[in-house]
């Protein structure tokens, strides 16, 4: 494998998409660590702690994972690429609600484009609400916490009015500069753009969870109840969680494909024998997104008077027992709602049926799209299950266990199968660069399973 990384600058093209990739990267944490002017960092630190969560739950813990940090620090960069990844979701969802968008996703290059153009406006709306939003609360942080009524995070020659304008046009920009850099990392660089920048900010919380685990083995001492074979344990558990990540992100079942002789023209296509590749983690870390999403909201009763309120604010508490079991069960909603919303066997079936391809034993129509109905019902049970078990597993350890959350995350949740996901797909076109040249891939014997 360190050949592999080695021969990779050999080959001067890879080497120029290695290096552009970096030096972009690079301006994209500059991007995320340049202040919003009238911040007054030291008391913005206090409030922020409690909107973006200690303990990491909900949507403003994900959107300062996604961020690096940034949110925390209420930077330029602070919305980073959650607006676009938004939007985005948004639009797939509506695809196949709304016929004309569904029209412009089958019209090829032309309608990508137009729904790539469709996305960036939603995106600015997005960004417009969500950055007018973080300015009202920064300048009224107790409407919202529990914080002193007089803590005061803007500069006092900063007005409200000048503030809010600011604040929309800075964060608006940031994000719209890395979505850009993102969308030239894809062109001219190696991996998926916007991926790459949302691991690079997950994997630069790194160090800050290494000096966390670290000191609650220091802070006890020999009257700790972490030791070093708790040490150990949380190494071996990493590893196994990781192995078990990358076996359901890349497992796959394989469904028999044949293909008939056929004569189109003068064009004769011989029969053929090949597989669709239905992945048993299907929907990624969309459910994991929307739940976290979706339930943001409940806890926010809390903050409206009356015992009721504050009760069943409660439920939603991030890491209590009430809340990961309603975490769970959504999470297990929204495998099956994105499948059912991007997977369509009846398209499926009818498409290999006018190409001449069959699924031995089965016959084509109907009964072949019930059979791929029934099969990606039952991956996705499983695909479902272990991201339920793989979500709720950070928030287990922090609550249940005392390890800090930062520390916990590694462990599983969104950020893991975000860095497991893309790593693999960015190795996975090194390493047809590195085949097409003549050289070793990153394992000498065989590929991984799903590259072929």
């Amino acid at each position: 494998m360190l050949s592999a990384f080695a021969n990779s600058f050999k080959i001067p093209d890879l080497r120029n998409k290695i290096l552009f990739t970096l030096g972009l990267v690079f301006v994209c944490r500059l991007v995320g660590n340049v202040p919003t002017p009238g911040i007054n960092a030291a008391a913005l630190a206090s409030v922020v702690n409690q909107l973006a969560g200690t303990e990491g739950g909900g949507l403003f813990g994900l959107a300062d994972l996604f961020s690096g940090g940034a949110l925390r620090k209420c930077s330029v960069g602070a919305l980073g690429i959650m607006p676009y990844l938004s939007a985005s979701i948004i639009l797939q969802l509506l695809t196949p609600v709304i016929p004309s968008l569904e029209r412009l996703a089958r019209e090829g290059d032309v309608g990508r484009q137009k729904l790539t153009q469709f996305t960036r406006y939603l995106t600015l709306a997005i960004c417009a609400v969500q950055s007018f939003s973080i300015a009202r609360l920064i300048l009224n942080p107790s409407a919202m916490f529990s914080v002193p009524a007089g803590v005061v995070i803007v500069g006092e020659r900063m007005g409200p009015m000048g503030f809010q304008l600011l604040t929309i046009l800075a964060m608006t920009t940031g994000t719209f500069v890395v979505m850009w850099l993102g969308e030239q990392i894809t062109a001219r660089g190696i991996g998926n753009g916007i991926s790459l920048i949302i691991t690079v900010n997950i994997i630069s919380r790194l160090p800050e969870a290494l000096v966390m685990l670290s000191m609650i083995f220091k802070k006890y001492g020999s009257a700790s109840r972490f030791g070093f074979f708790h040490l150990v344990g949380l190494i071996v558990m990493l590893f196994v969680v990781v192995a078990a990540t990358v076996a359901v992100t890349q497992g796959q079942r394989k469904i028999p494909i044949h293909t008939t002789k056929r004569i189109v023209g003068r064009k004769v296509y011989s029969a053929q024998n090949t597989f669709m590749p239905l992945k048993i983690n299907y929907s990624g870390v969309m459910p994991i997104i929307f739940a976290s999403a979706l339930l943001m909201f409940p806890a926010m009763l809390k903050n409206i008077p009356g015992d009721f309120f504050r009760v069943v604010g409660g439920w939603f508490d991030p890491g209590s027992t009430s809340y990961l079991l309603f975490y769970g069960l959504l999470i297990l909603f929204f495998s099956y709602f994105w499948v059912a919303t991007q997977f369509n066997p009846i398209q499926i079936a009818d498409d290999l049926k006018k190409h001449g391809g069959y699924v031995p034993g089965i016959r084509p129509g109907r009964p072949t799209a019930e059979f791929l109905d029934k099969t990606m019902t039952r991956l996705t049970l499983a695909g479902a299950v272990f991201l339920t078990t793989i979500a709720v597993l950070p928030m287990v350890m922090s609550s249940f266990f005392g390890i800090p959350f930062i520390v916990a995350q590694f462990f599983g949740g969104t950020s893991l199968l975000i860095i497991v996901g893309v790593m693999l797909d960015t190795m996975k076109q090194v390493e047809s660069h590195l085949l097409m040249r003549h050289y070793d891939g990153f394992l000498k014997k065989g590929r991984l399973r799903g590259r072929r």
